[in-house]
């Protein structure tokens, strides 16, 4: 009899495991972009949504992550180049202390808004693979660039770009 219940087991056990597996989708270029709604360091509240009809630029980061800390002067110099009336530049604090990134934006003189993603709610539904990761929602909500690790935000190539979507 035990051998018989340890042969159902050994069969019915990856059966099941896989039964009650979530898939995860895995967001890509070209898919809507998931809406959400985070608090920055300030108390506002920014809803993806609410800024339809504007170029969206969303960075996650960390304090605790060395390629962030330095790809932030660049993000900045970015943020008060272009129009702010037709760009959006939300900072997405991904698994990290609040205070520590206002310590940061102090420091480094940031004034990019800071969104709270401590619980990585948002990253999830990005499907994150690490730290930084940057996404470019046009002006329809659509995900139309990722980029995976630090950039310098502020050079010509990557004003291009993003000027191409605020064109559109």
């Amino acid at each position: 009899m035990k051998k018989l219940s340890f042969i159902i087991l050994v069969f019915c056990l990856p059966l099941f495991i896989f039964a009650c597996r979530q898939e995860t989708a895995i967001l890509k270029v070209g898919d809507p972009a998931p809406d959400f709604s985070l608090v920055d360091r300030k108390g506002k509240t920014w809803t993806l949504s609410e800024l339809k009809g504007q170029v969206v630029f969303i960075n996650f980061w960390a304090t605790y992550c060395p390629p962030c800390m330095k790809e932030l002067p660049s993000m900045q110099r970015l943020y008060t180049i272009l129009p702010p009336d037709k760009f959006k530049m939300l900072a997405i604090l991904n698994k990290d202390e609040p205070a520590l990134a206002g310590l940061v934006a102090r420091k480094m003189r940031i004034t990019i808004p800071i969104l709270d993603d401590s619980q990585n709610i948002v990253g999830q539904n990005y499907s994150l693979t690490g730290l930084p990761e940057t996404f470019i929602i046009n002006k329809e909500g659509i995900l139309v660039e990722k980029f995976i690790g630090p950039a310098q935000w502020h050079a010509p190539k990557y004003i291009q770009i993003i000027m191409k979507y605020i064109n559109q």
